[in-house]
């Protein structure tokens, strides 16, 4: 694959950039969305609860108490939400599948109302052009398995690789691309250390085992999959561009090399490589035994995968620092300070990087040779409709994804293997611990009529695509 340049271009005020910059003839250009996030009707039609009903249930967890009982009532608008993604161009759409739509307890029984609502969906969006993608878990985990140990347990990785051959049983023949997991890192770190993310638990213990286990989840699924015909399997990480916060000072880059180790090395290397790196085994050892890792284990989880998933937002510059606190949600990064962001930042306090993303996946393709996807790509704004005309001036949002575009493209120059952008995300919704705070759309969600308006940023997206790069 080749991308071309074509001319450039000076902006007023600015330094000359490239312009007609054009994506290799293929290129996917798609949107993403998860399940708990959009789809509402969370008591509909034999949905059990899952670990964010839960969580967003319990007082002080969500902000405002938000829950996304209703979120955008894609469960009852999909249709029009097809019609609106068909409208924009896009070739291609990211969504997940709610685990307890499917098994309301984990286990057992299969609710055949949950899987008919997904055939629906995948067959809207085929009849519009438009190819499907899925991800069997966007981290909403049935309750029930949450009560028997959660992701803590082999249990569940073991229940995740019988979901994805009942979700395949029903949507394979139409479904090409699937991915395991979504970003297992905040499943662990965030659900098991901070607790800032469902289920709430705070215990470095738990974080490592809950990294085995959605691991192994992973691989199971992902060789069930295999077995069961699927053409292109995968997995979406959220891998983090470390670095030193002085690359001149040895403390400083061991300091980074611990925190690409937990951000990135200890997933990376068993998926790919077939092992844990030994640093990591080590560090989990400091919290816990490490006898959950039972023989053989590597090698399931180190199933062959056709695609990496990578979802890019910020890059981490880290320092040592001696006496500072361990990160809640990087347990052993005691005597390491995260650098706090510098320079324009997003509704998310994220640091705005483009080159960040250039340099992550150079890495990636140089270490690992996987073929990837931009599977979320984004920012936050608080933007809503002018006064005047109703419609969303998101002009920040229009440079972020520019950049990140052009950042994308770059590496696709120097010899990455990206085979597609999904933008994240195709409209505002449940932003999780954030509640209903932080809009990410391309599309403007009013959560009390539910009335859907493409932002500026939509319109825009949907020209890139209709000339396959950017002016």
């Amino acid at each position: 694959m080749t991308a071309t340049v074509t001319s450039t271009s000076t902006e007023s005020g600015g330094a000359a950039r490239p312009a007609g910059l054009k994506f290799p003839d293929g290129f996917v250009w798609g949107a993403a969305t998860a399940a708990y996030q959009i789809e509402g009707g969370v008591s509909e039609d034999g949905r059990g609860p899952s670990i964010w009903d839960t969580f967003s249930r319990t007082p002080g967890r969500v902000f405002a108490g938000h829950t996304g009982d209703v979120a955008c009532d894609h469960y009852h608008r999909y249709v029009d939400d097809v019609a609106m993604m068909a409208g924009l161009g896009l070739a291609s759409y990211r969504y997940s599948i709610s685990w307890p739509r499917i098994q309301p307890d984990g286990t057992g029984p299969v609710n055949t109302r949950g899987l008919d609502f997904y055939d629906r969906l995948t067959d809207e969006l085929i009849g519009k052009g438009i190819d499907p993608v899925i991800t069997l878990y966007h981290w909403d985990l049935p309750q029930t398995l949450e009560t028997r140990g959660g992701w803590t347990v082999r249990e569940t990785a073991e229940a995740f690789a019988e979901y994805a051959q009942i979700v395949y049983a029903r949507l394979g023949d139409r479904v090409k691309t699937w991915t395991t997991l979504n970003e297992p890192w905040c499943s662990a770190y965030l659900g098991y250390g901070s607790g800032r993310h469902a289920p709430g638990v705070t215990d470095p213990a738990s974080v490592f085992k809950a990294v085995h286990h959605l691991l192994l989840g992973h691989g199971l699924a992902a060789s069930a999959l295999r077995t069961a015909g699927a053409q292109s399997v995968g997995i979406t990480l959220n891998p983090s561009s470390v670095l030193p916060l002085d690359a001149d000072n040895a403390a400083d880059r061991e300091a980074a090399r611990i925190v690409d180790g937990l951000h990135n090395r200890i997933f990376l290397d068993p998926i790919v490589k077939g092992a844990y790196p030994a640093d990591m085994l080590e560090h989990m050892s400091r919290f816990t035994d490490l006898e959950f890792i039972k023989d053989g284990d590597p090698a399931l989880i180190n199933a062959p995968i056709d695609v990496l998933g990578v979802n890019f937002y910020q890059p981490a510059y880290v320092s040592a620092k001696p006496g500072q606190p361990a990160s809640p949600e990087n347990p052993g990064t005691d005597g390491i300070a995260f650098r706090a962001p510098v320079g324009p930042v997003t509704d998310m306090n994220w640091q705005i990087e483009p080159a960040g993303l250039t340099r992550l996946l150079e890495r990636l393709h140089g270490d690992y040779g996987v073929p990837m996807l931009i599977t979320e790509n984004g920012a936050a704004y608080p933007d809503g409709p002018s006064g005047e005309t109703g419609e969303v001036h998101d002009t920040n949002r229009i440079e972020y994804l520019d950049g990140h575009l052009r950042a994308c493209h770059d590496a696709i120059s120097r010899g990455v293997d990206l085979r597609g952008y999904f933008v994240w995300s195709l409209m505002d919704n449940f932003e999780w611990a954030e509640g209903y705070a932080k809009r990410f759309g391309i599309v403007h969600v009013d959560y009390k009529t539910q009335t859907r308006v493409p932002k500026d940023s939509a319109r825009w997206y949907s020209e890139v695509i209709g000339r396959n790069g950017l002016e």
